[in-house]
């Protein structure tokens, strides 16, 4: 893919992250990055962001997994796989090019926290495996979004400093808010998300302790995302000024 305009580079920050990008994409980006401050600090922030999405789904074993595995290797009898080598690989090269790095490492952390859970208490299993289902969901949908083929990214940072980035699919309908470094929100109060849309603030969900949240509802004819700090629980308007207000890619 060409880029004509050095501009259209600072929209691939997300997918360089990813490592979705085509051979041209990423060596024209490595270059631009070299020099660009403002991609540079995107590409930290999403580093950060990927990183504790998926250390957010991983779950050590318990201690004694290895010791009950190891006790019992001798008296189980050897089976073959299922899955050859050869319908694993077409599997795996029949993912999309674009599937991004979220979803992987949330499946594999998954994975790995199903196996841990196996050998607990069926009740703390079950709710181990709930908490995999939504962690795993959030990571897809923020994956759909960063990726997209039409995604768009704008840059902002709120009142104390911390960078801000939204990135939007309109094909989705969907947007991603991320930050960085955003100061922790206190005993009783909570980040809120806003949707600026004629005239009026809808509320849009929470930002989580990660600094990452796909908004709640579609964006419509919303304008600018804004983020605020509520009362824990939220509240239905703006209480206080927004610490941000980006404006939407037209």
């Amino acid at each position: 893919m060409k880029h004509e305009h050095e501009d259209e580079l600072h929209t691939l920050t997300a997918a360089y992250v990813l490592d979705a990008l085509g051979r041209d994409e990423h060596e024209a980006f490595s270059r631009h990055l070299a020099h660009c401050a403002p991609c540079s600090g995107d590409v930290a922030g999403f580093s950060a962001t990927a990183g504790r999405l998926a250390a957010a789904v991983a779950l050590a074993p318990p201690p004694h997994l290895k010791a009950a595995v190891l006790a019992r290797i001798e008296t189980v009898r050897r089976l073959p796989p299922e899955v050859g080598v050869g319908r694993a690989a077409g599997f795996l090269d029949r993912l999309p090019r674009k599937a991004g790095a979220f979803v992987v490492a949330a499946s594999l952390a998954g994975a790995a926290l199903f196996g841990g859970a196996a050998v607990r208490q069926s009740g703390r299993a079950d709710q181990a495996r709930q908490e995999a289902g939504r962690l795993t969901a959030r990571s897809q949908e923020l994956s759909a979004v960063v990726t997209a083929p039409d995604a768009r990214t704008v840059h902002g940072r709120t009142s104390s400093g911390a960078a801000a980035t939204v990135i939007t699919s309109a094909a989705r309908d969907k947007a991603v808010f991320l930050t960085d470094r955003l100061p922790a929100a206190g005993a009783g109060r909570t980040y809120q998300l806003w949707l600026a849309d004629h005239g009026r603030m809808r509320p849009a969900g929470f930002l989580t302790g990660d600094g990452a949240a796909v908004l709640d509802g579609g964006l419509g004819t919303a304008s600018a995302v804004g983020l605020t700090l509520e009362p824990t629980g939220g509240s239905p308007q703006p209480t206080t000024r927004p610490l941000v207000l980006l404006n939407l890619p037209a």
